[in-house]
């Protein structure tokens, strides 16, 4: 059996972006950047992306959709090729391309609804793959994939509203030097959310910033998530005034606070029997850690990276 290995962000071999934007959605930077709409049942509508091969050799690239979700605040997408509702409506009319170093062609995307489609948000993937057989080290496959999220919402008359409010800010310590200032957002709309968003700080006639939201959030209607902007620069101690104004789309709202900087450290928990642990509070969100398992005989590992 062949293992799949995971290939370093150096060493992309293709890239891919979205070429067709609706006039309507034009001014929605996630439109720019995913497939994001709309539809009645029975409707079929037509968009391109572009791929292009950004190494220096010959690309034989598959093209295909599959299956997504949004899990614990992270739009989320298996390994492989899984598919789910939304996957069976999306056909790619180019299954397989060549493409040169450095040549880049488009790629026909058609999504048909069923009539008999039920209301609600769907959410899949559309993914260009380049699949190596090369053996560096043993028996290896390299996978390399790049993917467009596709954010599809179904159901009669408009477009459900896409709203949220910002609950609180606070401050903790970061990965690093530096502290991390949280926001809690709740969605309060019908579609899902994507955050991104700025900070500023000001102390007296001091200012800093902006500063970028640091993680990417999705949130589904009627739950909340945290978003977390790293303050990356070296701050004089004292209290500042906190500005944040957080986006999803062309939603855009704005908190105000304050902040103690420097943020005390977590309390370091002693345990006999095992590891230590950081224990301080995260805005009463659960942090899960991703584990990795390695098999006794197989270890798969494959680079994705979704747009």
């Amino acid at each position: 059996m062949r293992e799949q290995r995971q290939e370093p962000a150096e060493d992309a071999a293709i890239s891919i972006r979205m070429l067709d934007i609706p006039a309507s959605r034009v001014q929605d930077p996630r439109a720019q950047v995913y497939i994001v709409d709309h539809l009645k049942p029975g409707t079929t509508i037509d968009r391109r992306v572009e791929v292009e091969n950004t190494s220096g050799e010959p690309q034989k690239i598959d093209f295909y959709s599959g299956a997504a979700s949004i899990e614990s605040n992270a739009f989320t997408v298996p390994e492989g090729r899984t598919g789910n509702e939304l996957s069976g409506w999306i056909r790619l009319k180019t299954a397989r391309m060549e493409l040169d170093p450095g040549e880049r062609r488009p790629v026909e995307v058609e999504i048909a609804v069923p009539k008999k489609a039920s209301k609600g948000e769907r959410y899949g993937a559309i993914w260009a793959q380049v699949t190596s057989a090369k053996e560096r080290t043993g028996n290896v496959t390299q996978i390399h994939r790049v993917g467009i999220r596709v954010y599809l919402d179904i159901g009669p008359g408009g477009e459900p509203p896409t709203d949220f409010r910002i609950d609180g800010l606070a401050a903790e310590p970061g990965p690093g030097e530096f502290a991390v200032v949280t926001a809690k957002v709740t969605n309060t709309g019908e579609r899902a959310l994507d955050m991104t968003g700025t900070l500023s700080l000001t102390k007296a006639v001091v200012q800093a910033g902006p500063f970028k939201v640091t993680n990417g959030v999705t949130i589904l209607p009627g739950q909340s998530g945290q978003v977390r902007i790293e303050v990356n620069q070296a701050l004089p101690a004292g209290t500042w005034d906190v500005h944040a104004k957080l986006a999803s789309g062309i939603v855009e709202r704005t908190a105000t606070g304050k902040i103690s900087l420097p943020v005390a450290a977590p309390m370091v928990v002693a345990n006999t029997a095992g590891p230590s642990w950081l224990v301080y509070a995260v805005g009463g969100i659960a942090m899960l850690v991703p584990v990795t398992l390695v098999g006794w005989y197989l270890v798969r590992r494959q680079r994705t990276r979704l747009a």
